[in-house]
């Protein structure tokens, strides 16, 4: 897989391996903690970027319709005859769109990453990115290799990058049943 250009800054940081700790930059997880350690693509979810657009546009159509609705008939009945809640509601409208805007182009910009994750028992993530994806391979036998061997100890510079979750599929999907708030995808 080639490199691709990356929107979101890209910090060059140094992982190594140490007396049973790993080290992402100044982030430490201990070896005994880390659960998995596995290379992906990562994604931009774009086609939910668009329907949110899409949901958003509905909505704010039908809620400018309305209060514009609503202005009208308000300043129908006014002796001034003054627009003024006409104009705040197609400003609100106009502000609100521009920003549902920005929000869908900024993942729809966003580039796809190679990555190297180390998930841990608990809820921590570390994620690395590199221009070269067999370097995270090699890494990922690398730290797998000082998960059984206490004595290995290795330093690399790799890249992190900055990448919002809520933008990004990453990891498995996981279809559950029950509960609340859960997200999953039918096969």
């Amino acid at each position: 897989m080639p490199p691709v250009a990356s929107a979101q800054p890209i910090i060059g940081v140094d992982l190594r391996v140490s007396k049973r700790l790993l080290w992402v930059g100044d982030a430490y997880y201990p070896l005994q903690n880390v659960a998995r350690v596995y290379t992906l693509t990562i994604h931009p979810r774009r086609k939910d970027a668009v329907l949110l657009f899409v949901k958003r546009l509905l909505i704010l159509g039908t809620a400018t319709v309305l209060l514009s609705l609503l202005a009208a008939t308000i300043d129908a009945s006014s002796d001034g005859g003054s627009a003024g809640v006409t104009v705040l509601v197609v400003c609100a409208a106009g502000a609100t769109l521009l920003y549902s805007l920005v929000e869908m182009l900024k993942v729809l910009g966003a580039p796809t990453h190679f990555v190297l994750a180390v998930e841990t028992t608990g809820p921590s993530t570390a994620v690395v990115t590199s221009p070269d994806p067999d370097q995270l391979r090699r890494l990922a036998h690398q730290i797998a290799h000082a998960i059984e061997n206490p004595q290995a100890e290795f330093e690399v510079r790799v890249n992190t990058i900055a990448i919002s979750p809520k933008h990004y599929y990453f990891g498995d999907n996981v279809n559950m049943y029950g509960g609340t708030g859960n997200v999953g995808m039918a096969s």
